[in-house]
């Protein structure tokens, strides 16, 4: 997919696979740095920043941004009513589980490990399946006021 796969109207193009389809937002509506202009494009963003904080520094950053990222995940795919009373408590679900954990550092026990820093892919992996789903329900690209809050 490619810039020619978005028509003048700003269209996504859906006829891809889930994997290609969120791998053009991410190439075509996530910027290199700061917030996204899109809806779309940052939903994939917040998904990604707390992926890489996670795996890659078990959560030590962790401030208000990154609940701000949970937060904005849960308006706009956890709050979205054409999906399912399922596909929203398991986004809910996944979210929780990516705001509450143990840091590392205060880990007291090996019965606390589960609570650890979520850092294995499949519940970020669904996370995106759920961005590339709200984009079929949702195939105009959506514009962003960025939220002069988010530093990250």
């Amino acid at each position: 997919m490619d810039e020619e796969n978005m028509t003048e109207k700003n269209f996504i193009d859906l006829t891809d696979s889930d994997f290609e389809i969120a791998r053009w937002i991410w190439k075509n509506l996530v910027p290199k740095s700061g917030q996204a202009d899109t809806v779309q494009g940052e939903i994939l963003r917040a998904i990604e920043k707390l992926r890489w904080e996670a795996q890659e520094n078990g959560n030590i950053n962790w401030d208000y941004s990154f609940e701000m990222f949970i937060d904005f995940l849960q308006n706009k795919l956890g709050n979205e009513e054409r999906f399912s009373k399922e596909t929203r408590a398991e986004i809910a679900n996944d979210l929780a589980r990516l705001k509450n954990f143990i840091p590392p550092d205060e880990l007291e026990n090996d019965l606390q490990k589960a609570d650890l820093p979520y850092i294995e892919d499949d519940l970020y992996d669904r996370l995106t399946n759920h961005l590339v789903s709200f984009c079929r329900l949702h195939p105009e690209v959506i514009q962003l006021q960025k939220d002069e809050r988010q530093y990250r």
